[in-house]
């Protein structure tokens, strides 16, 4: 068994950290006065800070500390919150996410240059500072020395995941004039005693001149585990006898009633032990989450596929057999690992706010970069993918996205001229339709230039001049390597790569791309993926002597074709579905099988987005679940199958491409209607 690498734990939680600060910075530029957001950011500093010392990135923490301060000095009145500070610390967090990466590097010039930049954020507030002065030197009262009750208890892992409570005692300590209690009635007997739990809780008086939050800073680092009250006293209040634990009360002030000073009384081990109680059903609360690394779950995935194909033969055995017990077993057995294998699949998905949530430092910065205004709406973003997908969709969406700034979205001056909101609008969105999760991303820029489009095919030479072509057909050409409409290069675009990308991720997650665009009015592509790429559910299907699986979430519906209805259909290829034409393939034909056909062949037709074609095949064999197992790299070029699987009787049964015989079926629609 391996042992767990407490640096790839520290990085992992690291990057969590910093996802948590980039949000909080993110959502800090639109509500620059918001205090929960600033001291969120504030807490994702420190704590950053305090895992970094910790595990010995000394440089990340020394770093982090400068910005830590920063938002301190943002806490306390003393520094307003700006767009430039919060520019400077999303820089920082950049470098930050560098030293995690890469401690041992050389980064002292670009950590002086962020630094000189935060500094120039933070200390040049100017006349800003000066009302936060002039308060202070007004109200000399708020140096008055106060008393504070303090009682707080750790988890009982706190000491495991590293908190030492002597720490903050000290710490407390520091502030002033302090008295500390134990309270041990907690503690269970010796035999029931765990030397890694904590079970004590404390009892603090300190007299101080600080403010309440200097209270909090010190219980910062730990603050969403713990149990805190604080409360003020007055100074000649008494916390207890040294040898007594002690647990304190707050009368309840009345309507009639001005507010009673807290009144701290000694009570019995039996009053202690009840509410010590209720702090142990908190404490004894663990976590419900467990990290498990992604390769683990590929390897279970693959048991659980293994797992079905050999339910499918017991399954396939047991209908040819009379032992009634034998056919029991394979029935309880189909039942438990159809069960195992949705669980698995559940345990797969992965919501797509976790995709959708990269977009929003990347529009941020294309605004700075472009100087369009650019607001980012997200919809569906509770709709689960599997995480495979999610993760080889990042990069298509991210060309997506910067092809939509760069040439959707028009300048400010341009839309406000054309009668347009000033801030220009992207908006990714995701559902779920059948066993297809569709992600749009949709701007409300100038749409897609058709002449443009149509010059630059032809003289790239992708169409010939004046090629007849569908709305649907000119768009896709924007797909096509090496294309690009735009009339010089940028950071962002001009090169012609990036698109071309984009559709090869998507056909070979075994998706479908759809554009609509309206000239001034914006255009939106949406991305049509399978929910998952491990196990589907397909129709078996027999043409000749082999059979082949057609995903079911893309099948609409079965026809029967009989002999005389084929031949009549010569030359012509297509079907009548409620007063449409529908083209449709002879498979017997595409793969060549040489057999003849059957006396009631069956029509499936199937579809991505608007587009269907049927398939015509000699049976309809039943729905089957399909482990999908990928071709080799000797199949690469072989286009209408995106994978195989393994049937109940060891056979192998190839996986049809939907996508690439529905475009075959509209090409040859295309040429019968242009030979008619």
């Amino acid at each position: 068994m391996s042992s767990i690498d407490p640096i790839a734990v520290f990085r992992t939680e690291a990057a969590e950290c910093l996802e948590q600060i980039e949000a909080g910075l993110l959502d800090l530029t639109h509500r620059l006065d918001d205090r929960p957001l600033i001291d969120a950011v504030f807490r994702s500093l420190h704590t950053l800070k305090g895992s970094g010392s910790m595990f010995g990135f000394d440089a990340l923490a020394a770093f982090t500390h400068h910005c830590e301060t920063a938002f301190d000095r943002v806490r306390k009145g003393q520094a307003p919150a700006t767009a430039e500070l919060v520019a400077a610390v999303l820089d920082a967090q950049d470098h930050m996410r560098a030293l995690v990466d890469d401690p041992n590097g050389n980064h002292d010039a670009t950590s002086q240059r962020l630094l000189a930049q935060l500094q120039a954020a933070v200390g040049g507030v100017g006349d800003a500072a000066k009302p936060v002065q002039a308060v202070a030197a007004t109200a000399p009262v708020a140096n008055k020395r106060k008393t504070w009750h303090i009682r707080f208890s750790l988890p009982l892992n706190a000491m495991i995941n590293g908190t030492n409570p002597l720490g903050l005692l000290d710490e407390l300590r520091d502030l002033g004039e302090c008295r500390i209690l134990a309270n041990t009635s907690a503690i269970p007997p010796l035999s029931a005693l765990a030397p890694t739990e904590l079970h004590l809780s404390w009892d603090v008086t300190v007299t101080t001149e600080q403010p309440r939050s200097a209270i909090d800073d010190v219980f910062i680092f730990v603050m969403d585990d713990m149990q805190l009250d604080v409360e003020e006293i007055d100074g000649n209040a008494v916390v207890g006898a040294p040898d007594e634990p002690v647990v304190s009360t707050v009368p309840q002030a009345t309507a009639s009633a001005a507010p009673a000073a807290a009144e701290i009384v000694p009570v019995k081990r039996e009053a202690v032990a009840s509410a010590a109680s209720v702090a142990d059903q908190r404490q004894a609360k663990v976590a419900e989450s467990v990290r498990v690394p992604a390769d683990r779950l590929d390897e279970l995935m693959d048991r659980v596929g293994e797992l079905v194909i050999a339910q499918s033969r017991l399954s396939q055995l047991a209908s040819a057999s009379a032992d009634i017990g034998l056919r029991s077993v394979s029935e309880e057995i189909e039942r438990l690992s159809g069960e195992l294998r949705d669980t698995m699949m559940v345990l797969r998905m992965v919501p797509v706010a976790s995709l959708f949530n990269r977009f929003r430092r990347l529009v941020h910065d294309l605004a700075r970069e472009t100087g369009k205004v650019i607001e980012l709406v997200t919809e569906g973003e509770t709709t689960e993918v599997d995480k495979t997908v999610i993760e080889r969709l990042a990069d298509p969406l991210v060309h997506l996205v910067r092809n939509s700034i760069d040439h959707g979205l028009e300048p400010p001056e341009e839309r406000l001229a054309a009668g347009k909101a000033k801030a220009g609008t992207i908006t990714l969105s995701a559902r779920q339709s059948g066993g297809e999760v569709i992600i749009s991303i949709k701007d409300d820029g100038r749409g897609i230039n058709r002449e443009r489009v149509r010059a630059k095919a032809e003289s790239s030479g992708l169409i010939q001049p004046g090629q007849q072509l569908s709305d649907a057909e000119l768009l896709q050409l924007i797909f096509a390597p090496g294309f690009s409409t735009a009339a010089q290069i940028t950071n962002l675009s001009g090169r012609g790569v990036g698109m071309d990308v984009v559709k090869q991720t998507v056909e070979a997650l075994r998706g479908a791309i759809d554009i609509v665009s309206q000239p001034g009015q914006g255009s939106d592509v949406s991305l049509r993926i399978p929910l998952t790429l491990a196990i589907i559910d397909g129709l078996l299907v027999r043409v000749g002597a082999g059979r082949y699986v057609i995903p079911l979430s893309a099948v609409e519906e079965c026809l029967e074709l009989s002999l005389e209805e084929d031949l009549r259909s010569r030359g012509r290829s297509f079907i009548s579905l409620r007063d449409s034409l529908v083209p449709f393939l002879r498979l017997r034909d595409v793969f060549r099988t040489g057999t003849k056909p059957d006396v009631h062949q069956k029509v499936v037709v199937i579809s991505t987005g608007t587009e269907r074609v049927g398939l015509v095949v000699d049976q309809i064999i039943g729905d089957h679940q399909t482990v999908i197992k990928s071709m080799s790299k000797l199949h690469n070029d072989v286009a209408h199958f995106s994978g195989a699987t393994i049937l109940g009787d060891g056979s192998v049964a190839l996986i049809l491409d939907v996508v690439h015989l529905v475009a075959a079926g509209q090409q040859q629609e295309a040429h019968l209607r242009a030979a008619g």
